[in-house]
């Protein structure tokens, strides 16, 4: 695992991987699917749903790298694997279609599943997190995944206020908008890992 150190703190790293994961993470995209199931279940808990998030992405992040090499895998394949995964989550974005499928859930467990995961931590968060480490710096993406549950605590607290002030278009214009953010990234993980394969 790369080094902790604070002389490794960069800010444009740290500026590029939050951007990554919240639009990867896309809390304002799945506005519609969190509305849908605060009404249907009741008030979402914040809390234990960014932290339970939050502690898979750490879990993943932690010890992802050992389980790949359990597997016989190595950190630049799962980052192509991750890239083409980002690829398709843009595409999805973009294009409006859904290829990767939320299952609802009703009662109490709906705070963890699927608001907390799969909708928050999910394959394609977890891959994300994976992924970026083959690029930048370990304490960067340790920042911009505490950054990205603040924002998801505070986005899971206001559900309510960001339905009123969107509204269906804005939050259209916001998904697309990420989107394209995340094909562009994509093709940069995809190009700057290919040619370290023999």
């Amino acid at each position: 695992m790369q080094g902790l150190s604070l002389n490794k703190t960069d800010i444009s790293q740290i500026v590029t991987v939050t951007f990554t994961l919240f639009a990867v993470i896309d809390m304002l995209g799945s506005l519609p699917v969190i509305i849908s199931i605060k009404k249907k279940v009741g008030d979402i808990n914040a809390l234990t749903a960014t932290l339970v998030s939050g502690g898979l992405m750490l879990l993943f992040f932690l010890i992802g790298e050992q389980m790949l090499e359990f597997m016989g895998l190595d950190i630049k394949s799962f980052a192509i694997a991750g890239s083409i995964v980002i690829f398709i989550l843009g595409l999805e974005m973009v294009l409006g279609l859904e290829f990767f499928k939320h299952d609802g859930g009703e009662g109490k467990s709906s705070t963890l599943v699927p608001v907390a995961f799969p909708l928050i931590a999910g394959s394609g968060t977890l891959t994300t997190v994976m992924s970026l480490k083959a690029a930048y710096e370990s304490y960067n993406i340790l920042i911009a995944i505490f950054i990205n549950l603040i924002i998801i605590y505070i986005t899971l607290r206001s559900v309510d206020f960001l339905e009123r002030m969107l509204g269906p278009s804005g939050v259209l214009v916001i998904r697309k908008f990420f989107g394209v953010i995340l094909l562009a990234i994509a093709v940069k993980i995809f190009r700057n890992n290919i040619g370290v394969l023999k």
